[in-house]
């Protein structure tokens, strides 16, 4: 066991995090992380507050370990959400963008960690200043939304702005970058592709047979799928989006969001105070928020209907890096096991010498 600040922090045995991923992070995949010792973090973007309120039961039936919910911070009904996140004794709030300080005192003041992703060291300090207990930080090799900065050099650069335990993402699929982040003075990892590709993993095997199939050179940050950049797998469609005008993209961009309202239940006055908040949060034109309305469709497609042709397929570039389809327990257990032996290797090297 590898015990950090971020373990004693949530209460896990291992210091290694399941990403809340939207269509792929449901109660199976977060139930299995956490029975295998790590923290399993539910996606609620991509669900309705009732199909939440039946992922966090399903997962409590499945676990009786520390799990979370990761949370659009700037969504309409935000606070309702952390409210049942309250009432459910959820263990951990996850945020996507940083959560208002009064979110996160009313979750602190209910015993709830509050642990927001940042992008940059300025962002990291901020929330740090709210009273989040930790962050997560993901360079730029991770999936979906990502930002210009490796993490070799982003990882450092908040581990000297704030002294709460961070937990580093964007490139993490094994023991030896478990070793790598505890050295840098990380309190753990956060995966995402590692975790796709697992045996509990709800996403197609034909998808996953597509992921295991791309080379290290398989991904691509586009601006074309929602106006931001968003690491995602290299596929006919992201090549015609790559190609194609940004006319058209808006074009397609409105049916899906149109497909998104109607699947959802949102009505179109939720919707566009969901993208006015939007907006102000990443300062944001319209055409970019119309494109972000876009993004739910297109990973649907790829991540739950199992339609790689017609989805998009967010992706780190670890994808690269992976052959097999382990279980989380098995993947867990492997990452503590090689963290630990690299550790003591290294330090064999250092005394050797």
């Amino acid at each position: 066991m590898l015990s950090t600040r971020f373990t004693e922090l949530v209460g896990v045995e291992h210091p290694i995090v399941q990403t809340g991923m939207g269509w792929v992070a449901g109660p199976r995949l977060v139930a299995a992380t956490s029975n295998a010792g790590g923290l399993g973090i539910l996606a609620s973007a991509t669900m309705t507050y009732p199909e939440l309120a039946t992922a966090i039961a399903k997962t409590k039936a499945a676990t009786d370990r520390p799990f979370g919910v990761n949370i659009r911070a700037d969504a309409a009904d935000a606070a309702e959400r952390v409210s049942l996140l309250i009432r459910e004794k959820v263990r951990v709030a996850s945020f996507a963008l940083a959560p208002r300080p009064e979110l996160i005192d009313t979750l602190k003041n209910a015993g709830v960690v509050v642990i927001p992703s940042i992008g940059a060291a300025k962002h990291a300090r901020k929330v740090a200043g709210w009273g989040a207990d930790a962050v997560i930080v993901q360079g730029g090799e991770g999936g979906g939304h990502t930002g210009p900065v490796a993490t070799t050099l982003l990882l450092p650069s908040v581990l000297d702005a704030v002294d709460i335990p961070v937990v580093a993402a964007g490139g993490f699929f094994d023991g030896r970058g478990l070793a790598a982040a505890l050295s840098y003075g990380a309190a753990g990892v956060a995966m995402g592709t590692r975790f796709l590709l697992t045996q509990e993993s709800t996403v197609p095997d034909a998808v996953k047979q597509r992921y295991l199939s791309a080379g290290l050179d398989g991904t691509v940050v586009s601006t074309r799928v929602d106006g931001m950049p968003h690491r995602v797998l290299r596929t006919e469609l992201v090549d015609t989006l790559e190609k194609s005008s940004r006319a058209l993209g808006f074009v397609h961009a409105a049916r899906n969001a149109a497909r998104f309202k109607s699947m959802t239940g949102m009505s179109w006055s939720t919707m566009v105070r969901d993208g006015l908040a939007m907006r102000r949060g990443k300062d944001l034109s319209w055409g970019q928020v119309l494109m972000a309305a876009n993004t739910p469709m297109l990973l649907k497609s790829g991540l739950v209907d199992g339609n790689a042709q017609a989805g998009v397929l967010a992706s780190g570039q670890v994808v690269g890096m992976l052959a097999d389809l382990p279980t989380c327990a098995d993947l867990i257990e492997s990452v503590v096991s090689e963290a630990v032996s690299a550790i003591d290797a290294a330090s064999r090297t250092i005394t050797e010498r």
